[in-house]
């Protein structure tokens, strides 16, 4: 009766969640795409029952999943199409990765996470659900994935100090990069286009997330 009950309960979140995206989320597809991916399987099973909840949730390792509301904006700010070659940075738990996958059908997604525990099991949650265009990656000495390069699309999900120019080197012409740049304590979510000539900026608003670790990010201690 009480698992019921929590199932239920999660439903009832579930429908309250995406109602309240709507009123803020323009692009059908996203929220279509969020909609297919079960985000309680991308959360410890002590976090499950706040999975639909519009809060960023713990996920080990000092990390956390981002809340629906900055996925979505983040997801619709790219602007994907199905065939596009995206690259994450940060997997975490792979959420993030699986909404990616869904809206690029025909083409790859590849993330890559600092923390081997999480990218084991972002990348056994990935393969669980069958995500069969979605690379998970252990972070190597270079920020990004050059060697999987270039991308029509990068979402980088932790806090930059600033605009990494190894990974706009990464993006091809016409690419769209979403960062969060700023402090360890807040930052402004940055939209990025490269062209022909260069790059141009477009702010989406402030944000909080948990630092980039490496070269051209943070160091390992504030």
């Amino acid at each position: 009766m009480r698992g019921h009950e929590s199932d239920k309960k999660l439903l009832s979140d579930r429908r309250e969640l995406f109602i309240s995206l709507r009123r803020s989320i323009r692009s059908n597809s996203v929220l279509k795409a969020m909609e297919r991916v079960p985000r309680e399987a991308f959360v410890p099973a002590c976090e499950r029952s706040r999975a639909y909840r519009d809060i960023p949730l713990p996920i080990g390792e000092g990390q956390t999943i981002s809340q629906p509301h900055i996925v979505a904006l983040i997801t619709e700010a790219l602007r994907l199409q199905p065939a596009d070659r995206v690259l994450e940075v940060g997997a975490g738990s792979g959420y993030q990765a699986a909404v990616l996958a869904e809206l690029v059908p025909e083409g790859k997604v590849v993330t890559v996470e600092l923390v081997r525990s999480l990218s084991e099991r972002a990348r056994d949650t990935l393969e669980d659900l069958e995500y069969k265009n979605v690379i998970v990656e252990d972070a190597r000495e270079a920020l990004g994935c050059p060697w999987r390069g270039p991308y029509d699309a990068i979402v980088v999900s932790a806090a930059a100090p600033s605009l990494a120019p190894r990974l706009i080197a990464q993006l091809a012409v016409g690419g769209r990069m979403i960062v969060p740049v700023g402090n360890r304590d807040q930052q402004e979510l940055v939209c990025v286009l490269r062209t022909g000539e260069g790059i141009s900026l477009r702010m989406l608003g402030p944000c909080r997330f948990v630092p980039l670790i490496g070269r051209e990010a943070f160091p390992t201690s504030p």
